[in-house]
């Protein structure tokens, strides 16, 4: 084994360098292989899947009709597919669960790097943790049953069904995910910058938010963006907690539908397999798929422009 991984050079000197990889290695190095292959032929697969039957849908429905009328209502009689209101609905919930889980992750993250103590990290961490791990189930009902009584209790006459409330529970149940990444980014930056910092002069909070956020950002982005990435996808939470009202409303008691939603109530319906609203189902969920490799492609460009690289 040693005369595989070692050889003697032309003045007699051993050196390092390996005649040929070993089996072990090549074994590994096939196996890493695979599951790579195999990670890029579901996604083909799940695009093939999306994409064939939405042809079928758009050969019968107009794009233009589909991406810019305002009525959806493909399981009426006459239908309507103008997919607009489903992506309104969706907007409207991402918006308000990124009013919670990226300012208070980002806060969290903060304190959380900079400020706790070794005893206090070691018992929010697994707080945060154990919040991530919640059901959604559990948290759509939470919203219908709780959140909602308790802003009409509080005078806010909601909708039973509220983008709202389902926005609300979306954000906390994000909010581990934004905190622990972004505190991951911020534990990257050295220790050299904040020594620096505080030989300067400045106070823990100047080095928080002015030297170690800045330097972490790639890394907070990335944590926003795929924060904001599983809002859009959220479904059990909207299905239970947002409501199944296909409407174009930004206002936050309003009953509204989201495109996961709508695929989710359909899909466990009784349509019939091939026809033109079963295959709303495909189109509605192709759109959410563009729509969310649009927000990654524009994430990973962000993230390598502002990227800091530290010897």
């Amino acid at each position: 084994m040693a005369a595989n991984a070692t050889s003697s050079t032309s003045g007699g000197r051993p050196s390092l360098t390996s005649r040929g990889k070993r089996t072990g290695e090549r074994i590994i190095i096939g196996a890493l292989a695979l599951c790579a292959l195999i990670s890029i032929l579901v996604t083909v697969g799940i695009v093939v899947a999306l994409l064939v039957p939405s042809m079928k849908f758009f050969a019968e429905v107009s794009p233009v009709e589909f991406f810019t009328t305002t009525k959806w209502a493909p399981l009426f009689e006459p239908p309507a597919f103008g997919v607009l209101p489903l992506i309104t609905g969706t907007l409207t919930t991402t918006f308000w669960a990124c009013t919670i889980c990226l300012p208070l992750g980002l806060g969290t993250a903060i304190y959380l790097s900079d400020y706790a103590r070794p005893r206090e990290r070691a018992v929010i961490k697994p707080v945060l943790e154990v919040l991530a791990g919640i059901p959604t189930v559990v948290l759509g009902y939470f919203a219908l049953t709780f959140l909602t009584p308790l802003l009409r209790s509080l005078g806010w006459q909601v909708e039973i069904f509220n983008a709202f409330s389902a926005g609300m529970i979306i954000g906390v149940l994000l909010l581990p995910t934004v905190a622990s990444l972004s505190e991951d980014a911020m534990k990257a930056v050295p220790s050299s910058l904040r020594d620096g910092s505080y030989g300067l002069g400045a106070n823990r909070f100047q080095v928080s938010t002015r030297v170690v956020v800045p330097a972490a950002i790639s890394g907070i982005a990335a944590s926003f963006v795929l924060a904001i990435s599983r809002a859009i996808g959220e479904t059990t939470i909207v299905l239970i907690a947002a409501g199944q009202l296909a409407h174009i409303s930004f206002m936050p008691g309003d009953s509204i539908q989201t495109m996961t939603a709508f695929i989710a109530a359909t899909g466990a319906g009784d349509v019939p397999v091939g026809s033109i609203s079963y295959k709303t189902i495909f189109a509605v969920g192709l759109t959410l798929f563009v729509i969310t490799l649009l927000l990654n492609v524009v994430a990973m460009r962000m993230v390598r422009r502002f990227r800091e690289v530290y010897e």
